[in-house]
């Protein structure tokens, strides 16, 4: 397992690393003025009791504790596909081809309802919260928060390709510019990964990984919650994910290589330009974000 420990004389234990006016029964009325029943001729919202009506009856279909998500699921399409659908008969003069459904726009609101009612009982379920993933990703970085499961234990494999270099020749092997935190100083190890996508520097107790953060992801993290802080690096948006969690290393795609995991400690992820930049090891976000806004 890697960690930002430093570096050591071997790769194989190298830290790694979003109108109308008239009366009506409290819905709006059509074009012209006057009372309606609720309905509309397909202008107004139609968001009035009858809305309310369905909405309530919906409501009492669904009204059952700790239902599975695939119940309820089955039941608000049984209940949809039983609200009628016909249209008026067309008034005199007009052709059944030029009229227009009277029931659309109520159709949208009961679509919509459903899919609020849906959304707070999966939400309030202990089915419907496992279902729901929450992903976030910046700078190639992907973060899953939810409940990982155990992190990585035991001694880490190095990135893909992991070799020591100096930073001379790390910055004609990487295809982006090679910056230095002055906070930190020179590192005390160099390290090119895979074919030169990564460069990671080190220091007693922190990490710096460089990559092309534009195009795919680089990097997934599992947090177990709660969701990372929203920093500011700079002008950049960054995030400080804080504590113990785990960390893998995404290969590019058709490389053959297998993903890396491993324990991270807390982490600043930004991107710079084109390059994203994770930050492992600093105890607080302020501490990390001094280091990050001396990088030159």
């Amino acid at each position: 397992m890697n960690s930002p420990d430093g570096p050591n004389d071997s790769t194989d234990d190298i830290p790694n690393g979003d109108p109308g006016g008239g009366a009506n029964d409290g819905t709006s009325g059509g074009p012209s003025g006057g009372a309606n029943d609720g309905t509309s001729d397909g202008t107004s919202g139609g968001a009035g009791g009858g809305l309310e009506a369905e909405l309530l009856a919906l409501g009492e279909a669904l009204d059952i504790p700790a239902p599975p998500p695939a119940d309820v699921a089955r039941s608000v399409r049984t209940r949809l596909e039983g609200l009628t659908t016909e249209e008026p008969a067309a008034p005199p003069g007009r052709s059944p081809e030029t009229r227009r459904p009277a029931r659309r726009p109520r159709w949208r609101w009961v679509a919509a309802g459903v899919a609020v009612v849906v959304a707070a009982l999966l939400g309030l379920t202990p089915q419907g919260q496992a279902a729901v993933a929450h992903v976030l990703r910046l700078a190639g970085v992907e973060i899953h928060v939810g409940e990982p499961g155990p992190l990585p234990s035991g001694v880490p494999s190095p990135l893909p390709g992991e070799r020591r270099v100096t930073l001379d020749r790390a910055r004609e092997l990487v295809a982006f510019p090679v910056r230095v935190p002055a906070e930190l100083g020179e590192p005390d190890d160099v390290r090119v990964s895979d074919d030169g996508r990564v460069l990671s520097l080190f220091w007693p107790g922190t990490r710096l990984d460089a990559y092309d953060g534009t195009l795919e992801v680089v990097w997934r993290k599992d947090l177990p919650g709660p969701f990372p802080e929203q920093v500011t690096v700079g002008a950049s948006p960054g995030w400080w994910v804080s504590g113990p969690h785990g960390l893998t290393y995404m290969p590019r795609a058709g490389a053959g290589s297998e993903p890396v995991q491993r324990r991270a400690a807390s982490t600043l992820i930004w991107q710079q330009g084109q390059t994203g930049y994770r930050l492992e090891g600093p105890a607080t976000s302020a501490q990390a974000l001094r280091i990050a806004a001396s990088l030159h």
